[in-house]
């Protein structure tokens, strides 16, 4: 008989792939009009960040049998790649310079969390400790960058700004994942997994009071954030 804790894991695995395509309606727009627009790179160059630190945590050098973390993030990984390299490709010189900066920093930052990690920390412990630290730090920022884009619902009164099927898939990603994380009593997974669905649940309330409020001439997801809000 399948582990009710292997089921629950896949689950998780599943909604958290749907959160990775979340998304591709944003760059299929991109590639159709081969600009960026007002678009901003910073929650896909976090994810890809977040992504990385979660597939380092889930190697059996630093925390064992952990694979479905490492397959799902591994999946975000290259998706995430994906997405950057499309946002990279219809970027001005100037944006694109930016993005490169991002990632350089990024790789480097990783490189050396790898080095420090396996030359310094001798036991698993200690290297799930300091990974599972970074993890929890990246993760909450990836989980929280809808901040902006709730206090702008609630300016606006309007929902076109909050795509319904995101906040509805970090909801029931951040449950999941929380729920496994409990099972296992896996601190580093329950903290910002927690807070992923504590935060899609207020966003699917904010949904909630504010639709019918929204106008009908655009759909709900389509309009862009201000510059302001988007400047990386």
């Amino acid at each position: 008989m399948t582990d009710p804790d292997t089921i629950r894991s896949i689950i998780g695995n599943v909604i958290s792939f749907g959160l990775f395509l979340s998304p591709v309606p944003t760059f299929v727009k991109i590639w159709k009009q081969k600009a960026v627009e007002q678009f901003s790179p910073i929650p896909y160059l976090a994810t890809l960040l977040n992504c990385m630190l979660w597939v380092f945590y889930g190697l059996p050098i630093v925390h064992p049998n952990s694979i479905l973390v490492v397959t799902i993030n591994s999946t975000g990984l290259i998706l995430e790649g994906i997405y950057l390299t499309i946002f990279f490709l219809y970027s001005p010189c100037k944006l694109r310079i930016k993005v490169l900066m991002y990632l350089a920093a990024e790789i480097a930052f990783m490189a050396a969390v790898v080095a420090v990690v396996l030359t310094t920390a001798h036991t698993h412990d200690l290297r799930s400790l300091i990974v599972g630290i970074l993890c929890v730090i990246f993760g909450t920022c990836m989980y929280a960058s809808p901040l902006a884009v709730m206090k702008l619902v609630i300016q606006t009164r309007s929902v076109k700004y909050m795509p319904f099927t995101l906040s509805l898939a970090g909801f029931l990603n951040g449950v999941c994942w929380t729920t496994y994380a409990l099972i296992r009593f896996d601190i580093f997974i329950t903290i910002p997994n927690g807070l992923g669905a504590l935060f899609g649940l207020i966003q699917l309330v904010l949904y909630a009071i504010y639709f019918r409020a929204t106008p009908q001439d655009q759909p709900a997801g389509e309009v862009e954030l201000p510059s302001k809000t988007l400047e990386v």
